[in-house]
């Protein structure tokens, strides 16, 4: 069944478009505020409306703008933070969001990413067992979470499967035990566990299967050394449609059947239920962005392109994943495809596309061109290869907008060389 677009009747005005990229410049990225808002709303009322206790913790490396993260704390009064970095827990707190509030997963952490998050006040969520061994050399928080990696994941592409025996990430299942006993021994009394294996994933049947696991897993552990778990998350992975013929997942129908086997686990061992954590991201704010890009040239060679003012220095999932993303054309995205053409930036590199062999619509020099559901690990990903200024930031409301970060200038990349 296809899909239409959430934002696509903002694609349809051209005139409102043309003023954005006359007053703000291209490439620029746009975030509809209603609809982030909109999302953010759907998981909390899902979740509401299956768990007594719970905690969304959204992701920062999904989309830092600390704008965007208040307008969801502002939405969200209990909203915390899932971080991975001293600047995330950083710009968690610069929209009031506080460190306790917050989740510290990092991976491979140095002492001074641990000690950043232990004096924030953060959840510190340990990759590896060596983790709290450094984590130990520093001082010990009033909890400790450890990552776990159940020897399996999931993902829209193969880079971005978190959990199994291919990736760097958690304490394997049979090591898991041993570093719940070392935090024990050491007089951590108050645990969590997490489990984030993977991301962009649409089959709403794959979360029960892992709260099951995880749920096995914390049976391992009361067992064999008596504690109880304060949080279980869930972590983020929760995909969104990147093409026409994709569903989305739907939260309520989610976490009714991860609720399924949450309550009974808890309910017959007469034990407290821990509360349920989520990390969300891309689920929140993916499809809220619009990349607005201008063609600048046309070339006819070997094949058929179309030059934009927005390349791989601005959105990295193509030519870093391979990902699709769908591609209109400002004021006519049903007008109809006539040739194939690959989408290029300006970057010195062959792996510059934003779309290849794309069937698509006629266009020339100067017309605006939208590329759909940047919101996610598009701004974020971006850098200044060919010393290409990034993008500028707004939030559009209906027809208002704001200016939400200043478009980088050639001056800025250099003001730390003086």
């Amino acid at each position: 069944m296809q899909q239409s677009h959430p934002l696509l009747n903002i694609i349809k005005d051209k005139s409102l478009l043309s003023a954005i990229a006359e007053k703000y410049g291209t490439p620029l990225y746009i975030y509809s505020e209603e609809r982030l808002i909109e999302n953010v709303n759907k998981i909390n009322s899902a979740l509401s409306n299956n768990f007594d206790s719970y905690h969304i913790c959204y992701t920062i490396k999904a989309n830092s703008n600390p704008h965007l993260i208040k307008t969801l704390k502002d939405t969200i009064p209990s909203l915390g933070a899932d971080c991975a970095s001293p600047g995330e827990i950083y710009v968690a707190g610069k929209a009031g969001i506080k460190g306790s509030e917050c989740i510290y997963t990092g991976n491979y952490e140095s002492l001074e990413d641990l000690d950043y998050a232990l004096k924030a006040g953060a959840h510190i969520n340990l990759d590896d067992i060596t983790s709290f061994n450094r984590m130990k050399s520093i001082g010990l928080p009033n909890d400790i979470s450890f990552r776990l990696n159940p020897g399996f994941g999931k993902g829209a592409f193969a880079q971005i499967v978190t959990g199994g025996e291919n990736s760097k990430f958690g304490v394997p299942h049979y090591e898991i035990v041993n570093a719940y006993r070392l935090a024990k021994e050491s007089g951590i009394n108050k645990f969590g566990i997490q489990c984030m294996t993977g991301s962009g994933v649409l089959d709403s049947d794959y979360f029960p299967k892992l709260m099951t696991e995880i749920l096995r897993t914390i049976h391992l552990i009361s067992n064999e050394l008596d504690i109880h778990m304060h949080y279980i998350s869930l972590g983020g992975g929760y995909g969104i449609p990147y093409q026409d013929d994709e569903v989305g997942l739907d939260f309520e129908q989610v976490f009714k059947e991860v609720a399924k086997i949450f309550h009974p686990y808890f309910e017959n061992r007469n034990d407290n239920k821990p509360t349920l954590w989520v990390e969300p991201g891309k689920s929140i704010v993916g499809d809220t962005g619009i990349l607005l890009t201008r063609v600048t040239g046309i070339k006819e060679s070997y094949k058929s392109y179309i030059g934009v003012d927005a390349g791989m220095e601005t959105l990295m999932r193509p030519a870093l994943y391979g990902a699709y993303h769908r591609i209109y054309k400002v004021g006519e995205p049903d007008a109809p495809n006539i040739k194939k053409v690959d989408i290029t930036g300006r970057i010195c590199e062959n792996t510059d596309r934003l779309a290849v062999d794309r069937d698509f619509p006629e266009v020339k020099e100067g017309d605006l061109i939208a590329v759909m559901d940047t919101g996610a690990y598009s701004y974020t990903m971006s850098h200044q290869f060919c010393t290409r200024p990034r993008a500028a930031e707004i939030f559009l409301n209906g027809e208002e907008t704001r200016l939400i970060r200043k478009r980088e200038t050639i001056e800025d990349i250099f003001n730390n060389c003086e």
